[in-house]
């Protein structure tokens, strides 16, 4: 039989869900993350999920790779000492950057700039030259090339004590013409052949210049590690006798394989937030909500992004910590506030909650592997909401050591055990609510106007209660939310792009010129398909042209069909770009629209993972119920109903206030709400009246 596997290694746990083509069937597990080394947690759940299925590790044919080794090492500045190759008199383009600094109005005084990547004497200036029509004004000097890595050699001997791990090339106009950077990359393979090279003309062949070197920078810094983490992965599988495909996930929700992985890691920085994204577009879906908030609370941080129309929002530019990176992903947006986010009250005498994280070593107290400071879980164990085995018994968590840890908050703010518990929770809830404003509320966006997903091994304990402060109804809980990223894996596609910056108004260009710039790019998309050994009959392109108003600063990205440029030329080009505008902008000015970049987007198709659909039975679920608590809901206990979730039926309906359980996360009901499990067993939340005012 043909088995698929996701695995998304998270700051807890590392989530699995096995997929088998032939029958359809799911399986899933959880084993705890191992931070020092992420393989190791890897191989660990490949084990056990076989074992769970009944098979051996060696029937997994593709396995299918979330990860954020490159989303660490960036974060944490344990990359790869770099050294940096540009023009002449451009030296400072990493220090220069850009005018914007974070945070409020006067956010200027207090932020620190982090140092470059690539450090300013570990960076030269050569004097070869192209002009932005791609001509070459001062040819390159080979002796000059050697030169340049010499010194950055010598200089990171005598600075560091060792050698460069990685150099980045960055030159001007290499977008348009990439002759110099390609023939450099030549050069200094030729003199140093273990040095990993990047030229930016192929990370991103775009304009501007600051964004484009940081990048390539970016991806110089994060190479070796990665590589060496991919590399670790593919040995240990051979270790074990396993010699499955594995491809890894990219920021936009594609797969690329190993190789590509190891070459361009700087795609990979929304790896693991980007399949759960995914997964919750095509459950809206299912669900009959072409429009999604997915939220995905786990053990160290929340995610959050929107879906239009079943499709994730993508971003051309993503934030990491304080760098722009110019590559094209999933717009998520990360707070640290998860299960293991840690409660405190500073000298100001208000409650905090985060970013601290306990993570998956200590972890929250109630853990019982040496935590001793109050977190989320913590808090929801106290009051309730969290029953004290986890992972289907696998995890017993200590109530006492959780009540010991939360009652320095209660001492600190004057509080009794259970208020200061619902005060975390509610701490939490608002922070998680201001990342939702910003996916949607900052961009125009009435968060009214979407449903809400709720996965994670902690979004299903928090989603009815953010859905409260955000209006959006229904709170979809899918059948598997504690590795539901995992599962997004299993429904996500081959995909790499290819782009030309072409800088042209609308009246100096022509529909037919656009046409034929897309198709050029389109057969290199093809052959890179054909590379990955992509069958024709699952080739799929996709076109993009970036738009923005003659000197404008910003640009859009606006979906294109070459049949329309054909049949009307620029017309339905022009009104989508419009519409855009007036809704990140809220107006549209009368001015010319100018073409950026034009983009031709390569998809190998693979099977879609399909859930299987079941008919609706009655709505009593007292079948399900299997014990009774008194349970902490704002301000005093009720009496609360259990659920097992593996017993409960399409159709059932489940009021609140009631507590669901199941082997990878918790679902809580609010009073005064209920819960609805539709045809995929997904449990629908919605205010109670909500079907009487509906009819």
């Amino acid at each position: 039989m043909n088995y698929r596997l996701g695995i998304d290694v998270g700051g807890t746990f590392t989530d699995l869900v096995l997929f088998n083509e032939e029958t359809g069937r799911l399986f899933l597990t959880k084993v705890p993350s191992t931070p020092s080394d992420p393989s190791i947690g890897v191989l660990n759940g490949i084990r056990k999920i076989a074992e769970i299925a009944g098979i051996s590790p060696r029937d997994i044919q593709l396995i299918l790779h979330g990860t954020t080794v490159a989303t660490n090492t960036v974060l944490e500045g344990k990359g790869a000492l770099v050294g940096l190759i540009t023009n002449k008199g451009f030296e400072q383009i990493l220090h220069v950057a850009r005018g914007q600094t974070p945070g409020p109005l006067a956010g200027w005084i207090i932020m620190i700039k982090p140092d470059p990547m690539a450090p300013l004497e570990l960076t030269r200036g050569i004097s070869a030259r192209i002009n932005a029509r791609g001509e070459e004004l001062v040819p390159l000097d080979v002796g000059e090339v050697r030169a340049a890595l010499l010194e950055i050699q010598n200089w990171a001997q005598r600075l560091y004590g060792r050698k460069v791990e990685a150099l980045a090339v960055s030159l001007l106009h290499s977008y348009v013409n990439p002759m110099h950077e390609q023939e450099v990359k030549r050069i200094i393979e030729r003199e140093s052949g273990d040095l990993s090279v990047t030229i930016s003309s192929d990370i991103l062949p775009e304009f501007r210049e600051y964004e484009r070197t940081l990048t390539a920078v970016m991806n110089a810094y994060v190479r070796p590690r990665m590589s060496g983490y991919l590399r670790g992965i593919r040995e240990k599988l051979e270790a074990e006798g396993l010699a499955p495909v594995v491809n890894i996930l990219r920021s936009d929700g594609g797969v690329m394989s190993l190789e590509a992985a190891s070459d361009k890691p700087v795609n990979t920085l929304m790896s693991g937030p980007s399949g759960g994204v995914i997964a919750a577009s095509y459950v809206g879906q299912l669900c009959g909500y072409a429009n999604v908030i997915s939220f995905d609370m786990g053990g160290t941080s929340t995610d959050v992004a929107v879906s239009f129309g079943g499709r994730p929002y993508l971003a051309r530019e993503t934030r990491l910590g304080y760098y722009p990176v110019k590559v094209r992903s999933v717009d998520v947006r990360s707070i640290g506030a998860g299960g293991g986010s840690i409660a405190h009250v500073p000298i100001t005498g208000a409650l905090r909650v985060g970013p601290q994280s306990a993570g998956a070593e200590p972890g929250p107290a109630c853990y019982s592997l040496g935590g001793e400071e109050p977190t989320v879980t913590d808090a929801n164990v106290i009051l309730g909401h969290l029953p004290p085995k986890l992972l289907g018994g696998e995890m017993m968590l200590d109530v006492e050591a959780a009540r010991r840890a939360v009652q320095k908050i209660a001492d600190a703010l004057g509080l009794d055990l259970y208020g200061a518990a619902q005060g975390i929770l509610d701490i939490v809830n608002e922070n998680m609510f201001g990342a939702i404003r910003l996916v949607t509320v900052q961009r125009g966006l009435d968060p009214r106007d979407f449903c809400l997903v709720a996965f994670g091994g902690a979004g299903p304990l928090h989603a009815n209660a953010l859905a409260r402060l955000t209006g959006s109804w229904p709170v979809i809980v899918p059948l598997m939310p504690g590795v539901f990223s995992a599962l997004g894996f299993l429904h996500s596609d081959i995909k790499n792009e290819f782009a030309r910056t072409y800088i042209r108004t609308l009246d100096q260009t022509s529909p037919t010129e656009i046409k034929t710039l897309l198709l050029k790019l389109a057969e290199e998309a093809r052959q890179w398909l054909q590379r990955e050994g992509i069958p024709p009959e699952r080739q799929h392109i996709e076109y993009e042209v970036d738009v923005r108003y003659y000197r404008q600063g910003y640009e859009f990205p606006i979906p294109v069909s070459v049949v329309d440029l054909d049949a009307i030329g620029f017309e339905q080009l022009v009104a989508d770009f419009k519409r855009v505008h007036q809704q990140n902008y809220g107006f549209n000015i009368d001015s010319m629209i100018e073409v950026v970049n034009v983009r031709a987007i390569g998809v190998g198709m693979v099977r879609k993972l399909e859930l299987p659909r079941f008919e609706r039975e009655g709505s009593d679920s007292r079948h399900a119920m299997v014990d009774h608590h008194q349970i902490y809901f704002q301000g005093g206990f009720l009496d609360t109903a259990i659920y097992d979730r593996s017993r409960l039926r399409p159709g059932n309906v489940i009021h609140g206030p009631a507590v669901i359980t199941q082997i990878d996360s918790t679902v809580v009901i609010l009073p005064g709400h209920y819960g609805e499990v539709d045809e995929y067993l997904n449990i629908l939340i919605w205010p109670e009246g909500h079907a009487q005012e509906s009819s």
